[in-house]
């Protein structure tokens, strides 16, 4: 990878970036200790920390040589490893990587969707070419020490609000929110339930604004029974169904906001004696390989994993070569994959 050109600042450049001994007098510490938060360091009191990092925020950082060279990795981070999601993602992140000879390190956060102060120095320690959160972000001041090493950062599907400033890829999760309700009610449906994902999710609240704009659109009263908050997880779908279809005017369909809450649906049907899509219509959310061999086939939206790994990996090279991008936001199309979980509405 080349490296970017001198001086370098975060954000907008300020006019004269300022150096190691500049932050430092500024500060009222020693080089050393601008040294060591540049490098990410631990042996920083958090406030003299936070003073440093505000100040290289606000001025910018000039190094006084060039990077040190790249490992030849990039550094894809997710916030679990469970699933088909990640798999989906790992793949066109490595389509892309071996086209430029890199090799891609995993690591996960155990369940957070914020790396800890391990993580960002074991980062800045092996210095990638790159980083690639998925569905999980680094805070302000990861950020900035990663900025300060010139090592880039791309997030793929943003759990919170990334900010304008760091490049992101997404998916179009409000169209497709949209679609899958308006397929259910093409087909006579006008009680449809939702689960959701996590409220902090992005990608929650864009499928949830979906459903509800096709409602409204279809003039069709939304029933807040009907919305049924979930964690993108199996057992959502089993519990919420299961309370679903014993409300005196239970739904005729149910559009789960990822694939594995609609298996999850599909066990409840099975306990309550219910056939999908004859008794209930199902639609989920990602299109994961595994689903299409349910009975039935699941109806689900397609979410292109694989082609936003690439894109986040294509991204991350770009900046890596010092090249700026195109722009920072790219979201990608959701598609409509009908297979044999949904129906017109019983009579």
């Amino acid at each position: 990878m080349t490296t970017t050109e001198e001086p370098y600042a975060t954000g907008s450049p300020p006019a004269q970036a300022l150096t190691l001994a500049q932050l430092a007098e500024l500060a009222g510490v020693s080089t050393a200790t601008v040294s060591k938060v540049v490098n990410g360091r631990s042996e920083v009191g958090p406030e003299t920390r936070a003073l440093i990092e505000g100040l290289i925020r606000e001025h910018g950082y000039r190094r006084q040589r060039r990077r040190a060279k790249a490992t030849g990795l990039i550094e894809l981070v997710f916030h679990e490893l469970a699933g088909d999601y990640p798999t989906e993602v790992i793949k066109g992140v490595q389509q892309v990587a071996r086209q430029h000879h890199l090799a891609v390190v995993l690591s996960e956060l155990g369940g957070s969707h914020t790396p800890g102060r391990d993580w960002i120095e074991d980062v800045l320690s092996h210095r990638p070419d790159g980083v690639i959160t998925v569905f999980s972000s680094p805070t302000d001041g990861q950020r900035d020490q990663l900025a300060t090493r010139e090592i880039p950062l791309v997030v793929l599907d943003p759990a919170g609000d990334p900010g304008h400033r760091v490049p992101s890829v997404g998916a179009a999760n409000w169209s497709g929110g949209l679609v899958a309700t308006r397929h259910l009610l093409e087909l006579g449906h006008r009680r449809i339930a939702i689960i959701t994902g996590p409220e902090y999710a992005l990608s929650s609240r864009a499928r949830l604004d979906g459903y509800r704009a096709a409602l409204d659109t279809a003039g069709v009263p939304i029933d807040p029974e009907l919305i049924c908050p979930g964690a993108f997880l199996i057992e959502d779908g089993l519990l919420q169904a299961r309370r679903l279809m014993r409300l005196p005017d239970p739904p005729t369909a149910i559009f789960t906001c990822n694939d594995g809450q609609a298996i999850g649906v599909y066990h409840a049907a099975h306990e309550l004696r219910l056939r999908i899509p004859d008794d209930l219509s199902v639609i989920g959310f990602d299109d994961m390989p595994a689903w299409r061999w349910a009975i039935p086939p699941l109806t689900t939206i397609r979410q292109p994993l694989t082609e936003m790994g690439a894109t986040a990996a294509t991204m991350l090279i770009t900046l890596a070569q010092g090249e700026p991008l195109r722009q920072n936001r790219v979201e990608l199309g959701t598609e409509l994959i009908v297979r044999g979980s949904t129906a017109p509405r019983p009579r």
